[in-house]
């Protein structure tokens, strides 16, 4: 059971159960599946409640933020008890063009040539991780909400904003991913 649990999860069962969030939250009491929401349920909880942004009934949301709970729970639990000791697998072509940027460790999750605490101190650490994060962030409250949010309910619901969202939001990542991060890594 446990070597099973160590697999990843294949799409055919992983999409319909993120599939069938939809619909449970809808009839258990009508509520929305989201992530970015819990941020600001988070701020309304900790911030005074002078701040207009911040004045709603956040208490009524607490629901999403044990589900957020939830998530980093996993996260952690998965990360001690069920990490996989062998590299990602991605395709030879991938790995020859992420090396002519300069990109060599394939050994974790996420490349530490990319994501460690001494690239953050240059200039490009500081664009991917912080002015993306800020843009993320920034982009995810202009939408107004975040790609779970508009692509799975917002699109199940059939909502023109949330395919509107969904349609930058890809478009985007395809022009982030294939302009401008090999541009930082082949120019900075």
């Amino acid at each position: 059971m446990i070597e099973l649990l160590k697999q990843a999860m294949p799409w055919y069962i992983a999409g319909p159960l993120i599939g069938l969030t939809v619909p449970i939250l809808l009839l258990i009491g009508n509520k929305h599946f989201g992530i970015s929401s819990s941020m600001r349920h988070i701020c309304a909880a900790c911030v005074p409640a002078n701040i207009s942004f911040f004045k709603y009934q956040w208490k009524k949301e607490v629901w999403n933020l044990f589900f957020v709970g939830g998530i980093f729970i996993g996260a952690v639990l998965t990360a001690v008890f069920f990490k996989n000791p062998n590299p990602v697998a991605i395709s030879e072509s991938t790995k020859t063009m992420l090396e002519g940027w300069n990109i060599t460790d394939f050994s974790g999750l996420l490349p530490t040539d990319i994501y460690n605490i001494n690239q953050l101190f240059t200039l490009k650490g500081f664009i991917i991780i912080i002015v993306g994060g800020f843009l993320v962030g920034f982009g995810t409250r202009y939408a107004g909400g975040c790609t779970s949010g508009h692509a799975i309910m917002g699109l199940s619901n059939l909502q023109l904003p949330s395919l509107i969202a969904t349609c930058c939001f890809m478009a985007g990542g395809i022009i982030v991913s294939n302009f401008i991060v090999p541009f930082i890594f082949k120019y900075l």
